[in-house]
């Protein structure tokens, strides 16, 4: 870690300006905090009236300092941050927390946070925030927040406060902690890519926990995760698609924000969650469990109504809960009454109250079993205790046996129950037995770690090409066949006679378009299935006339009955950096929206999995006698499009629609540059 990070998270001597013994101010909670760590650091109170804070001297301004320190605490009222900061700077801060927000409405950046933050990197500083809660590591005992943090291995950045405090409360309650959390705020200078690779770096943080608003360098913060070697959860809102309806093209309007986060995610290995408890329940699980061999699970409730509710959910989520084989039945039916369902899922009638022992044989025989690749235990377990002496020892050794099965097999159980916190309870869940109190919860978990995937990667940007001057369908094509992918053989001319000159060199049938038009489809601008002369001077005319185009463009007519049209297009994303997009295509392709999104540019391979991964991507193999397309000519496109892309920032956006998909070969009909 740099020594500015080092500053940030374990100071040799830290600051609080703004100390106060008012129990309602942020200066109050921050610096009783502080003090807490006296014992590993210098520890100095600003507070401007003097006196004594919390029992301890306290300056009056930092020019009063008598020596200098390395990271400052600024709870100072916003007229106030941005002379604190300098006299921070002057003070020898290396690092600066900026709990107050600064004068200007909203919390996003603006130009006086840039400001602020160029102040302080110039001074060879850095700043979290402003308008932050604060920062904490709990192997340097440093808590300069507004509130108690449990300690743990969770390694938390958040934009949120609120939302930082809920995730650490939620962790508590299942006995997990923090190790570091920074609170960015605005992100005026740090962002959280940097605070990723700081964690990553960071040897007792096991798990990295994000709440994003705004990714800042979201290339930059995919690439640390892609490295992390440890999992990264994200939760973050969903936002407006303004954007999207203010595309100029179909894929700006397809490649929505949900898309280009997904597509994120998935190039570095981002867990993607939509609450705070959500993200606990998967860290919980990441942390404790085996990652389980595949998707089978056996399902065992001390009542039929938990069971049937727990397979329908598991089926719905993805999870096979496959009928046992006789040989396992038999097994199971020694500790089950005559009555019980034992095939999958296993419903134990009233099993649990006649002898709770069951318990611990019952996860044993399935986890030891080669048919199952976890278990999902519901209902009662955790209560019997409550019926006697004999029932509460009992059910204690069935928790010990648990245990030692889930040791033993190397494979994940996950418990619902019912019951309040019980001590059987307690137990499984510091043995590493995740624990939760309603249904849906385990069955998210394990469908999550069944459905986990290596980062994708995050793909280098090549150096930027020359760029592109022209707009227009000839210069997208030019552009765009220069690259690599394929195109009809067509010509751009001027009037009909010279279109007939063009037609006589590519043959007949040709198709006709009237240049000038984003859509031209739309507006009537294409004409298709041009016999002879004759026909397309007539059309010709008819574009003429009707829409005035400055040229037009004749070429050779494409096998659109022997082909399937997709889209295949390109952006910039102001976070993410280039984008490619594949789907359906043609005129439908933002009525269909069967599209998938990657990070740019992808090889063949990915543009491959991508088409793969397309709802109708059984069409791409051919049905109802139609022959399969030629998927690998396809992704080649899709690759030369991406490369492009990848080496115009300048182009907003960047399309082929459609690519038509031939059983030998692709050919490109129609290209947009925005």
């Amino acid at each position: 870690m740099n020594g500015d990070l080092r500053a940030l998270f374990d100071p040799r001597a830290v600051v609080v300006v703004g100390a106060s013994d008012d129990p309602l101010k942020w200066g109050h909670w921050i610096a009783v905090r502080a003090l807490r760590g006296a014992g590993r650091r210098t520890v100095h109170l600003v507070n401007r009236r003097g006196g004594a804070v919390l029992g301890q001297p306290a300056h009056r301004s930092l020019r009063d300092l008598p020596e200098p320190v390395e990271l400052a605490v600024l709870a100072v009222p916003a007229a106030a941050l941005e002379a604190s900061v300098d006299d921070a700077l002057a003070a020898g801060a290396r690092a600066i927390v900026a709990i107050s927000g600064s004068e200007r409405d909203g919390d996003a950046g603006g130009a006086r946070d840039a400001a602020l933050a160029a102040r302080v990197r110039a001074a060879g500083a850095r700043l979290l925030g402003p308008n932050c809660l604060g920062v904490f590591d709990a192997g340097a005992e440093l808590e300069l927040v507004s509130n108690d943090l449990p300690p743990g291995s969770i390694g938390l950045v958040s934009q949120s406060g609120n939302l930082a405090l809920e995730i650490a409360g939620r962790a508590a309650a299942v006995g997990l902690g923090l190790s570091r959390f920074a609170s960015l705020g605005n992100q005026a200078d740090l962002e959280a890519a940097e605070l990723v690779r700081a964690l990553v770096a960071h040897e007792p943080t096991r798990l990295i926990a994000l709440y994003l608003e705004d990714f800042g360098d979201g290339r930059a913060l995919c690439t640390a995760a892609a490295q992390a070697g440890k999992p990264v959860l994200l939760l973050a809102p969903e936002h407006s698609e303004a954007s999207a309806r203010a595309a100029r093209s179909h894929t700006g309007a397809l490649a929505s924000d949900g898309m280009t986060v997904a597509a994120a995610c998935r190039a570095a290995g981002i867990e993607r969650v939509r609450t705070p408890l959500e993200l606990v329940d998967l860290a919980e699980a990441l942390l404790a469990l085996p990652r389980p061999r595949g998707r089978r699970v056996a399902v065992l409730a001390d009542g039929g109504g938990h069971a049937g509710l727990a397979a329908g959910l598991a089926h719905a989520a993805g999870l096979a809960v496959p009928e046992l084989s006789t040989g396992l039945v038999a097994r199971l039916r020694a500790d089950l009454p005559a009555a019980a369902a034992a095939a999958n899922p296993i419903d134990m009638a009233g099993g649990g109250e006649q002898d709770v022992s069951c318990f611990g044989r019952l996860i044993g025989t399935l986890l030891g079993s080669d048919e199952v690749d976890a278990v999902l235990l519901s209902g009662y377990f955790g209560g019997y205790g409550e019926y006697s002496e004999a029932a509460r020892a009992t059910e204690l050794a069935a928790t010990d046996a648990m245990l030692e099965a889930v040791r033993r097999s190397g494979r994940p159980l996950v418990v619902h129950s019912m019951q309040p916190p019980s001590r059987p309870l307690a137990m499984l869940r510091a043995g590493g037995v995740p624990v939760h109190d309603a249904i849906e919860r385990p069955v998210a978990v394990l469908a999550r770690l069944a459905g986990l995937q290596p980062p994708r990667g995050v793909p280098a940007l090549p150096a930027p090409a020359t760029p592109v001057r022209e707009r227009g369908y000839v210069a997208a094509r030019a552009l765009l066949a220069a690259g690599g992918v394929p195109f009809v053989p067509g010509a751009v001319v001027a009037g009909a006679e010279e279109a007939v000159r063009a037609a006589g060199s590519l043959g007949y049938p040709v198709v006709l378009k009237a240049l000038g038009r984003q859509h031209k489809s739309d507006a009537g601008g294409v004409v298709v299935g041009i016999g002879n002369a004759d026909e397309l001077r007539a059309a010709a005319a008819d574009l003429h006339a009707r829409l005035s185009p400055p040229a037009l463009s004749v070429e050779r007519m494409a096998p659109l009955a022997e082909g399937m049209e997709l889209i295949v297009g390109a952006r910039w994303e102001h976070r993410f950096g280039p984008l490619v997009l594949v789907g359906l295509g043609g005129i439908h392709a933002e009525t269909l929206h069967d599209v998938q999104v990657a990070l740019a540019p992808v090889d063949a391979g990915t543009a491959e999995e991508l088409l793969r991964g397309l709802r109708g991507a059984p069409l791409l193999s051919g049905a109802r006698g139609r022959p399969a397309v030629d998927v690998a000519a396809c992704a080649d496109a899709v690759a030369a499009l991406s490369r492009v892309a990848a080496a115009h920032p300048e182009l907003a956006e960047l399309e082929v629609n459609p690519l038509l998909a031939l059983p030998t070969g692709a050919l490109a009909l129609d290209a947009r540059v925005v």
